[in-house]
């Protein structure tokens, strides 16, 4: 049972007769921050009485004396200006434990009224290496659908590759040109790598020379701007000058970094011999690389050789990375599954009289947005814009969702936005279009995480080095200390792992976080490592007890709550059904971290206070046994809808 849904479903009775929407009221109902208050606080007779013009306490008293919530909690308190405290009762919450001894659900019911979710996440370029700029949008995707499902919905997860874009007419451009046919024989998928590395510097450092005077004259301008503006005199307006300067100065600095940047750029090429004399020779990689490109998307027959020889070879070696992330999708539809739909999104468009021609374009002209969504451009290509459209059709075709997520970074909430409001005039209007977005992944620095070098950090390096640290952990851990080097190995893999993923989940998804290998694997704190911890911990237990924890679980004897610990535990295994809540009701896994931490915070508060082994009498120890036994599964279950393992040693 959800008890805090419980709760706000019994109040919003009482609620529904003083006003006409109770539902915001209701979610005033939240856990109490401090236990002297009870379990569960009920805020809401401040604000009514502000709408009804009446002492709050009035109405707080009005409503406990109506509510019926004696099956739960023991006598409603009110206290302060009108606070409603509750406290379940303890022969209530020992009813409910014991109904989860045998229950491999853990009191979890599926939703009565399942929906079908699209959910559309990682979604790489398959050309180049996944790196750090991937984790977030591929584990955020991956618990959102593996919570969804365990609540009974309907899930189709959506790996959208690009696999038809520009990136292939750079490799197929670097193949052409650049190739060391002995390399790729060996090692395609490095060869492949280098090539577009090769041709991406090479575009980079023509768009820099093209860039920078543009820039500079910019900086000009912007200098000139604010040694015009003095002060006046006069206090009102010089502290509006005061605020224009501030504006202005950012922008300046931005522009000042980003011709650093550049500067850099360039001075870094031509430092480079035979980089710059194979620029010499292709002054026009941009311009032929966009050429390249359009040949394979009107079917030129080298082009399209080129492209399936190379296709396989990059989703072989993104698979790798999501078979060490045990990442699956039930589809992966990338562009080039849509191209030959694209035309059609274009003439329905039109047709329904929302696209039109500008400047030789085909464009979508919204309101509230400054420009239009380009749809077909003035050479007759078509862009991401078009391809998210033709998907939306196809999916709304093949699984008439209730709600398409898109879990992808902030940069592109505009799109969204732009997507969104196309989709709706198209016709979707009965869909849930929600752009999940997140922060950046950053450095100690600040800056968003780079290599020394300063390149972006690949993500196959990223595990390579948190499992090589986990092992570090493993090997100095009291409980792995008999054993042998491949459980070692094993052990440290799937830490490692779990340290990488709940390191991303456990932060607000709209936030930015600091990265860091020491803080990802301490066993204090909010980490996979303190949670994976307290679950080995309690094996540990069964394993020194010859418990046979299947025996125990089918057990007449009762789970008994004696001490403040036993019940505070008890409390948060019941609150299991609310942290999932929490994650579907605004998309946020660190809704289910927050939880399983705490969870294991409280664990070990009771594994401090009430002997287990060692309790005074059978009874008491197989209630505590059978304690242990439902938050080992509640912190293994919640773990696994994160994409995370456990084991018994570590």
């Amino acid at each position: 049972m959800n008890v805090l849904a419980e709760l706000r479903s019994r109040f919003s009775l009482v609620l529904a007769d003083l006003i006409d929407d109770p539902a915001p009221l209701a979610a005033m109902i939240l856990p109490s921050q401090d236990p002297k208050f009870g379990d569960y606080q009920a805020n809401c007779a401040m604000p009514l009485g502000k709408q009804l013009g009446q002492p709050p306490r009035e109405i707080a008293q009005s409503i406990v004396n109506q509510v019926n919530v004696s099956d739960l909690c023991h006598d409603l308190q009110i206290a302060g200006p009108g606070f409603i405290n509750l406290r379940l009762r303890d022969e209530w919450l020992v009813n409910q434990l014991n109904t989860l001894k045998t229950d491999e659900r853990l009191g979890i019911q599926e939703s009565n009224q399942p929906l079908t979710y699209v959910i559309d996440y990682s979604s790489p370029n398959v050309a180049k290496p996944m790196h750090v700029g991937h984790i977030r949008s591929t584990v955020i995707g991956d618990a959102l659908c593996r919570t969804l499902k365990f609540l009974g919905h309907r899930v189709i997860s959506d790996n959208h590759l690009g696999d038809w874009g520009t990136q292939f007419g750079m490799i197929i451009y670097g193949y052409k040109h650049f190739r060391d046919d002995a390399a790729y024989d060996r090692l395609p998928i490095e060869e492949l790598s280098r090539l577009y590395k090769l041709v991406r510097r090479l575009i980079d450092f023509f768009e820099a020379q093209d860039r920078l005077p543009e820039l500079r004259q910019s900086i000009g301008r912007q200098r000139a701007s604010i040694e015009e503006k003095q002060p006046s005199g006069d206090a009102k307006v010089d502290k509006k000058l005061k605020k224009a300067l501030r504006g202005l100065r950012e922008k300046l600095a931005d522009l000042e970094s980003q011709e650093k940047n550049l500067c850099g750029l360039v001075d870094q090429c031509e430092a480079d011999t035979a980089f710059c004399e194979t620029a010499r020779q292709h002054a026009d990689i941009g311009t032929a690389v966009q050429l390249e490109t359009a040949k394979l998307h009107a079917g030129d027959a080298e082009n399209i050789r080129l492209w399936e020889q190379f296709l396989p070879h990059c989703r072989t070696d993104i698979q790798r990375i999501y078979d060490r992330l045990d990442i699956g999708f039930d589809v992966e539809y990338g562009e080039s599954f849509y191209h030959d739909r694209l035309a059609d999104v274009v003439d329905s468009l039109e047709k329904n009289g929302l696209a039109r021609e500008s400047d030789g374009a085909i464009c979508v002209f919204l309101d509230g947005f400054e420009a239009p969504m380009i749809v077909r451009k003035r050479d007759g290509a078509f862009l991401y814009a078009t391809t998210d459209l033709a998907t939306i059709a196809y999916r709304s075709e093949t699984w008439n969702p209730a709600a398409m997520l898109y879990v992808v970074d902030h940069r592109q909430s505009e799109h969204f936005d732009k997507l969104f409001a196309v989709a709706r005039g198209w016709g979707y209007r009965n869909i849930e279009f929600q752009h999940i977005s997140f922060g950046t992944v950053l450095g100690e620095d600040n800056k968003p995480y780079k290599t020394r070098s300063g390149d972006t950090v690949g993500l196959e390096g990223l595990l390579d080095e948190a499992e090589r640290k986990a092992f570090e952990v493993v090997r100095d851990n009291e409980l792995a200390i008999d054993l042998d080097e491949k459980r070692r190995r094993h052990v440290a893999q799937v830490i490692g792992v779990a340290a990488l993923k709940y390191a991303d989940l456990s932060h607000n998804r709209t936030s930015d976080y600091v990265f860091s290998y020491d803080k990802m694997l301490s066993l204090r704190g909010n980490t996979a490592t303190y949670c994976q911890y307290a679950y080995a911990r309690i094996q540990s237990i069964f394993a020194r007890g010859n418990v046979d924890i299947e025996t125990l679980r089918n057990d007449p004897i009762p789970i008994m709550i004696d001490r403040p610990a036993e019940r505070f535990l008890a409390l948060q295994l019941l609150r299991f059904a609310e942290g999932l809540s929490a994650v579907v009701d605004d998309y946020r896994p660190n809704q289910l971290t927050n939880y399983l931490f705490e969870l294991a915070n409280r664990f070990s508060t009771f594994f401090e206070d009430c002997p287990v082994l060692k309790a005074d009498t059978q009874p008491q120890q197989q209630s505590r046994l059978l304690l242990c036994d439902i938050t080992a599964r509640t912190l293994k279950q919640g773990l696994s809808l994160l994409g995370i393992q456990v084991v018994d040693r570590m």
